[in-house]
């Protein structure tokens, strides 16, 4: 039943209330009229006749001219009384039947809002509350798309959310989900090899870059993914065509980028090598340095930036123990032991990988290639 009949039928209603009194028939006093007068007359007539006082034949005289006269009052005072009533009752009604709608529609037009969309009760339980959490609604938004998996928008509002939750694999899995049912984008290439990489504790991988790659493909500009492919030659040991990168980015980004800050931190961070040979106390000081930890190394004493480059070293090692099948990530952990000047852990490292790896000869030729390049091979 929509809100426009319901108002009609209240309308109606409004209306019958206003004109059922005018449809009954009220008694019409009879004191100060003239027809009252000639009624006492005849009624004094026959008290005189019975008296005596007047003979039989004047008083049928009398009566017949009083009752003429009653007659015409009587006539004259209902002409009257009618036309006054049914002239009040037309106008009551015409107030009725045009004034109360034309009332009621401007008091909603100007209480109401007829105009508002329909807003049922199960989206207004939805509704976001002022004092819900991040968490909660990244809840609410993961049961929206729980029931509607191939929401290609919402997966796309939801993937920077969990990467900025720290919930780096589940935002990879919706940037997939966005692709897949909203279509391709450089922005959401770049944005899965971010969430790839934060999985890796800012290790740039084989898969991360891979990504990285089809966004520049996608977009050759896109500078998060310039970024990180620049993170990649620097963990991959090629400041050089890192800082190239990203000089070329800095030269290209407009004054008021939001980004300039982290490339200049970025090249102040390969600067020595960027024009000269490289100094590997300046290029391999941060291994696995990621883009969420910029900021925070640059003002940290030299022994307070080691603990963190152990703490990375450890978590890359870690993670190779239960997934020994990345190839760069073994070069990368071997490498940095060299760094750190733990030649021991380095071949230790080199022996797990040829373990971890023996299964498949192309991967362990590519180990080997590595390996010896860092010279640590046999």
């Amino acid at each position: 039943m929509s809100l426009w009949f319901l108002l009609a039928l209240m309308t109606v209603g409004a209306i019958f209330a206003v004109l059922w009194p005018l449809s009954r028939r009220t008694a019409v006093k009879r004191e100060g009229r003239e027809s009252a007068v000639y009624q006492d007359q005849l009624a004094e007539i026959d008290r005189d006749i019975a008296g005596g006082l007047i003979g039989e034949t004047e008083g049928a005289a009398a009566r017949v001219e009083i009752s003429r006269r009653l007659l015409a009052a009587a006539d004259a005072e209902e002409g009257s009384t009618v036309s006054s009533s049914l002239r009040l009752r037309r106008a009551v009604a015409m107030i009725a039947l045009i004034g109360v709608p034309v009332l009621a529609g401007a008091l909603y037009l100007h209480l109401g809002s007829p105009a508002l969309p329909d807003f049922p009760l199960a989206s207004r339980t939805r509704a976001p509350a002022a004092g819900q959490s991040l968490d909660q609604l990244v809840a609410q938004v993961q049961s929206h798309l729980e029931t509607n998996p191939t929401d290609g928008r919402g997966w796309g509002v939801l993937a920077p959310v969990l990467g900025r939750l720290g919930r780096f694999e589940d935002a990879a899995q919706a940037f997939r989900n966005a692709i897949r049912y909203d279509g391709d984008s450089a922005a959401r290439r770049a944005g899965l090899g971010e969430a790839l990489a934060g999985a890796a504790n800012g290790v740039v991988t084989a898969e991360a870059k891979a990504e990285f790659e089809r966004a520049v493909a996608l977009d050759a500009d896109e500078p998060k993914a310039r970024y990180f492919l620049g993170v990649a030659a620097e963990q991959d040991g090629r400041p050089k065509e890192a800082a190239a990168l990203w000089q070329d980015m800095l030269s290209k980004a407009p004054a008021d980028a939001p980004w300039r800050p982290v490339l200049e931190t970025a090249l102040k961070r390969v600067g020595a090598t960027a024009q000269t040979a490289p100094d590997s106390a300046a290029s391999t000081k941060m291994p696995a340095l990621s883009n969420d930890t910029i900021a925070s190394v640059q003002g940290m004493s030299e022994g307070d930036r080691g603990a963190m480059i152990r703490g990375m070293v450890d978590r890359l090692a870690a993670r190779l123990k239960q997934n020994g099948s990345d190839v760069e990530g073994w070069l990368r952990l071997a490498r940095a032991y060299m760094v750190l000047k733990e030649p021991d852990n380095a071949r230790a490292a080199r022996d797990d990988a040829r373990r971890a790896l023996a299964a498949n000869e192309a991967d362990l030729r590519k180990l080997n290639e590595g390996l010896k390049a860092l010279g640590i091979d046999g």
